[in-house]
């Protein structure tokens, strides 16, 4: 577990970046949950990706206590992007708008940077609530530190919620892919996983909240854009002779399942591309 210092200065400044669409039944906690962190040099932008419920309302209640980014509806790709490309902190940390953040946590990852100038990114531990009981993660889910590429690879082990990262290592990597309808945060995990460290402070400092019906994790056949992830990794020949083998054999394994479900739904023709996919090896694995 990583000790912290006592004293934080707060030269740092720190950029949080709220999308929200529509939820206005939970935003309110959200934006709170920054807005009494105890960091001094903190902005939050909250980007509404075009709301239609009292979400414009509740956030003009809190004046110039937040920035605010309207756009039309185009994804919480776009938004987060809309918002970081705003931001004027050295430091990131993202929130979704359906989590919150306990006290101190922003104080606490700030002063991991300062301890590890080195480190680019760093993300907390998670009380996980699912319609509105505690439950705890399985071990699947198990969060570790360091080198995490190959365990990634199954599953999103980074949360956005929980994630404070350098702004210079975006700049490196680039934003979400906005063409992904979900799994966009895999995406990016997995760009930075392979050649950084994402670092891990061993304590809850957010609350995940989960179970209702408008979560991106709820969407139908994640595991087709998990796939193009990963196949347009291997297109950029990145990786290590040890993080290809990990990534060829991970996209075989989801082509082979993603592809009985597409015959299972009879959608043969989507079953051999995810079959043909799956079956090559060569250096070069397109997507497309």
């Amino acid at each position: 577990m990583t000790t912290m210092p006592v004293d934080i200065p707060t030269e740092l400044r720190v950029s949080v970046i709220l999308p929200t669409y529509n939820r206005g039944w939970i935003l309110g906690q959200t934006v709170n949950s920054v807005l009494d962190q105890d960091y001094g040099n903190l902005e939050l932008v909250v980007v509404d990706d075009g709301s239609t419920d009292d979400t414009p309302q509740l956030l003009s209640a809190f004046g110039d206590r937040l920035r605010v980014i309207r756009q039309e509806n185009q994804g919480v790709s776009a938004a987060r992007n809309a918002g970081i490309r705003a931001a004027t902190g050295e430091l990131i940390a993202l929130l979704d708008s359906d989590d919150t953040w306990l006290p101190g946590k922003v104080t606490a990852q700030v002063a991991f940077f300062r301890a590890d100038p080195a480190a680019l990114i760093c993300q907390t531990e998670e009380i996980w609530i699912r319609n509105g009981m505690r439950v705890n993660p399985g071990k699947r889910h198990r969060k570790e530190a360091g080198m995490i590429f190959e365990r990634s690879l199954a599953l999103c082990l980074v949360s956005p919620s929980a994630v404070m990262m350098k702004k210079s290592l975006l700049d490196q990597v680039g934003l979400f892919d906005e063409t992904l309808p979900a799994c966009e945060d895999y995406d990016l995990w997995l760009r930075i996983a392979w050649k950084h460290p994402i670092h891990l402070i061993d304590r809850p400092l957010i609350v995940k909240r989960g179970g209702h019906a408008d979560q991106l994790s709820r969407m139908p056949e994640l595991d087709k854009y998990r796939i193009q992830s990963i196949a347009r990794l291997l297109d950029s020949d990145v990786l290590s002779p040890e993080q290809r083998e990990a990534a060829i054999t991970m996209l075989k394994n989801k082509c082979t399942i993603y592809a009985q479900g597409c015959r299972k739904r009879g959608r043969m023709e989507e079953a051999a591309h995810y079959e043909q996919l799956g079956g090559k090896r060569q250096s070069a694995i397109s997507f497309f």
